[in-house]
C-alpha cells in the first residue's frame, strides 16, 4: 500500500460492499481519478489509504486464499 492520501478528490464517490451491514463497520473504496483506489474504514473516514489496482488486487486474492 502507499501512504496515506492528504488531500481527498472532491468528488469521491465511496462504494461499500453488498455484503457490509448497514452500520459503520467496513471498508469503503473508491477511485481518484489518476488510477489509485481509495480506501478507508467506515468508522474513521479521515484516514484514506491509496494504491494502485493492481496491488489491492494481490491483497484481496492474497485475502481470499488464507484460511481463517
Amino acid at each position: 500500500m502507499e501512504a496515506p492520501v492528504s488531500t481527498l478528490p472532491e468528488s469521491a464517490d465511496w462504494q461499500k460492499s453488498s455484503y457490509s451491514s448497514q452500520g459503520n463497520n467496513c471498508v469503503e473504496l473508491s477511485a481518484d481519478g489518476s488510477g489509485r483506489v481509495l480506501l478507508r474504514e467506515s468508522e474513521a473516514p479521515g484516514t484514506v489509504l491509496a494504491s494502485g489496482p493492481e496491488r489491492l488486487r494481490a491483497l484481496l486474492t492474497l485475502a481470499s486464499n488464507v484460511n481463517l
